[in-house]
């Protein structure tokens, strides 16, 4: 891994805008930290997961024993505004997505279901003074079809919720074979199941979008790239009455298929195995590069190597830049602008190191960012210290892939 002088011990809530000039190396831009949130300084769980954003400025995180609620209007200074305990036991499992100012969470915990917490109760919240415990809220509206889920999707566009990775059984519990539970979610306080397709197994993550790819023969149909542990799984779930899975692919040297995300125009996904490099000879993190443009026939078509060895977790494109949160590598900002073209084309353009003291193959450091703050602010999480506000290089980056457009050697 490459050298980072960053000190844990030695950052404090808040932490104020430090430069990190030691996370520069060849072809890579700087990262700016604009603050860090320390788990433990709420004697919160150490597994802090970010995974979602509100539309007015605060941030959830799951972590073992609930979701917090942080204020982050101030990326310098972020405030913990309470928490929402878990509904049942701990898990170091928690999902939480966000539709119509409502968050929706989901637990590996035994009994969780779903909770339903309207967002805009945030409005009038203060975080409590130092030295006294954060508030804790109650729930809005619970949804008890499914016992444990380990991830929960949602279609913003068509107000569909999935649930993926049931598994429990159980009096009133819809496993739906560990796919896709699928959730009417319209309004939010009155979710409603409204079918299930497990006709490919379980499945771990999935991105479900109104499609508007170069596939015509499905275009406006609400598709969902499923992540199914050994595949890449394609399905048509517009008629909820009559889903169909139009390609099930599997690639070479699978270990885990783990979680991915299309490029904004859907030609393209990149998807992480999270296992590969745990099982396989190569242990340098591994991004598989995928041409969708036949829904019924994908094509892994090459994959990309970090120069760091490291478990790969959730990542996330906006633009043409992609958002790798990779364990003990941290987070890693990647240039897709030319995609299509191949490993060869993919290049490291910026990162941060939110686990120094570990360089293996191993689950520490973080599991997933947040990209998509129109302040161009990055969230990411580190299990064993909490939460990061980042602001990368915007400036270095377009300059970094102007010069690589220009075929110039990079300095």
């Amino acid at each position: 891994m490459a050298a980072c002088s960053l000190q844990m011990s030695n950052l404090q809530l808040p932490a104020r805008a430090v430069k990190y000039s030691s996370l520069v190396h060849e072809n890579t831009t700087d990262t700016l930290l604009l603050s860090f949130a320390s788990a433990r300084t709420h004697s919160y769980s150490a597994h802090l997961r970010i995974l979602f954003q509100h539309t007015t400025p605060f941030k959830t995180a799951g972590m073992e024993d609930g979701t917090a609620f942080v204020h982050i209007t101030n990326p310098n200074e972020p405030e913990v505004l309470g928490i929402l305990p878990t509904k049942t036991g701990w898990s170091m499992w928690r999902d939480i997505k966000v539709y119509k100012n409502h968050a929706f969470i989901v637990s590996e915990a035994t009994g969780h279901g779903m909770q339903v917490f309207n967002l805009l109760r945030l409005r009038n919240a203060e975080p409590a003074e130092p030295g006294w415990p954060v508030w804790r809220f109650t729930e809005d509206a619970h949804y008890s079809w499914v016992s444990n889920t380990h991830n929960i999707v949602i279609n913003e566009d068509t107000g569909y919720a999935y649930l993926v990775g049931s598994t429990r059984t159980g009096s009133g519990y819809v496993t739906c074979n560990g796919g896709l539970h699928i959730v009417d979610i319209s309004e939010p306080l009155q979710p409603k199941f409204t079918n299930c397709y497990g006709g490919d197994g379980y499945t771990h993550d999935a991105q479900c979008v109104v499609y508007h790819g170069p596939d015509a023969r499905y275009s406006g149909h609400e598709i969902c790239f499923a992540y199914n542990e050994n595949t890449l799984t394609v399905v048509d779930v517009t008629n909820k009455n009559d889903i169909v899975m139009l390609s099930r692919t599997p690639y070479l040297d699978v270990s885990y298929s783990h979680q991915g995300w299309l490029t904004e125009d859907h030609a393209y996904a990149i998807l992480n195995d999270e296992l590969d490099e745990m099982y396989t000879s190569e242990k340098r993190t591994r991004s598989l590069l995928w041409d969708v443009k036949n829904l019924e026939a994908p094509v892994h078509y090459s994959s990309f190597l970090s120069t760091e060895r490291s478990v790969d977790h959730n990542l996330y494109i906006r633009d043409d830049l992609a958002y790798e949160a990779n364990y003990c590598a941290g987070l890693r900002i990647l240039d897709i602008t030319h995609l299509q073209d191949g490993a060869g084309s993919v290049t490291e353009v910026a990162y941060f190191d939110v686990a120094p003291d570990w360089n293996t193959v191993s689950f520490h450091g973080s599991w997933s960012s947040y990209p998509y703050f129109a302040s161009g602010n990055v969230i990411v999480n580190s299990i064993e210290r909490g939460l990061f506000v980042l602001k990368p290089n915007y400036e270095a980056i377009r300059g970094l892939q102007q010069q690589r457009h220009n075929g110039t050697r990079l300095h």
